[in-house]
């Protein structure tokens, strides 16, 4: 390995020894190397579960759309018997691409050779491959993924080893259970990429500290700075509350058990690697975030509405769309800061505003620090 990996598996040791209050950012390299982004696709990326967005996205049989992760492209498919499958979207023939865009229909064809595959990823039809000999269709099936439905969120494990993930995140319940995010509708998806590190995006999303000099117009009149709570983590996730200024009207309707502290904020999770959650009493707000490269991050972002009776405004969404380009601005203004070679990393401020950080911080640790074997 090089030196920057080196220097950061070492750093990220640190983190187990160094109290959350003693805490400093990570160097550069964390957000800059090359080679470590190939390493986090590799041992995180492709063998963790990795969120791809919400399962109601394709409810109804035939829906799909397609994405791709650490350059795998992906097949989200619904079949007739309601059943969500991810596929390989890569053709068993000779490795073309088999679909593209969203959609609703009930087979594949690969626009290449034609060869046929139905919601399951099953190959129905292959043009003259009857007269190859020994050709057999039912060893040709799409590669199917193992996958998870987590509070109404779609994950995708792409080694296939990965244990169980309910269980994992089974601490943050007593935090969203009242907010009944499992039941709420699906609203909308797009996806977009910035040039920023994946992980930038991920701690800027899960961190109150920037909200009231980013989003001085935005965010600061809702939920101010100094009014964030940091949540203890079990390393799977991180969290903190997000209060409501004491001035800002209520944000009803309200999910029926949401008590009197839970309508005055926003709970902010995120599960580790890739998808950051903003619950609030009446929207639902996530992003999945995936590296692009070391400066580039993919997203897959999207709101889920309360219930069918209060869908989603036009007015959220253009809200949302302003919150993401001030972030988006810094974020990679950030990029380029970090590729400085005078820069040192900083003291991170206290837990209730940076604490998620370094439980983030953690995770990778436990995952890519110098003590662990990568094999």
């Amino acid at each position: 390995m090089n030196a920057d990996v080196e220097k950061i598996r070492k750093a990220l040791d640190l983190t187990h020894s160094t109290p959350v209050e003693h805490a400093q950012a990570m160097p550069s390299a964390y957000y800059t190397s090359d080679a470590f982004t190939q390493l986090e696709e590799e041992h995180i990326f492709r063998k963790e579960w990795v969120c791809l967005g919400r399962a109601d996205e394709v409810a109804a049989p035939g829906q799909y759309y397609t994405t791709s992760l650490v350059g795998e492209p992906l097949l989200v498919t619904c079949s007739k018997d309601g059943q969500i499958s991810v596929l390989s979207n890569v053709c068993r023939h000779r490795g073309n691409i088999v679909a593209s865009g969203s959609g609703n229909q009930s087979r594949f064809s690969c626009s290449y050779h034609a060869w046929t595959y139905d919601l399951k990823g099953r190959l129905v039809g292959a043009p003259h491959m009857q007269d190859v000999e020994g050709f057999d269709p039912s060893s040709c099936a799409l590669h199917a993924f193992k996958t998870e439905i987590w509070q109404g969120f779609l994950f995708v494990n792409l080694s296939g080893d990965a244990t169980p993930l309910a269980p994992r995140l089974g601490a943050l319940a007593p935090y969203i259970d009242n907010y009944e995010i499992g039941k709420r509708p699906y609203a909308f998806a797009k996806e977009t990429t910035w040039n920023t590190n994946w992980k930038c995006l991920a701690e800027n999303f899960m961190e109150g500290y920037h909200l009231d000099v980013t989003h001085p117009k935005t965010l600061r009149p809702l939920t101010p700075t100094a009014l964030c709570e940091h949540v203890p983590s079990n390393g799977h996730f991180n969290a903190y509350y997000s209060y409501y200024d004491p001035d800002y009207p209520e944000r009803g309707p309200f999910p029926p058990k949401l008590t009197d502290k839970e309508k005055r904020c926003s709970f902010m999770f995120g599960a580790f690697p890739n998808l950051v959650v903003a619950a609030a009493p009446s929207i639902l707000i996530y992003l999945c975030l995936s590296p692009n490269s070391s400066s580039a991050v993919n997203i897959r972002w999207g709101m889920s509405s309360l219930d069918e009776d209060n869908p989603i405004t036009d007015e959220q969404i253009a809200f949302m769309d302003t919150v993401n380009l001030e972030d988006k601005a810094k974020l990679e203004t950030l990029q380029k800061g970090l590729q400085s070679r005078y820069y040192r990393p900083g003291r991170l401020s206290k837990p209730d505003l940076e604490g998620t950080i370094y439980d983030m911080y953690r995770y990778i640790a436990n995952r890519l620090g110098s003590s662990v074997n990568l094999g």
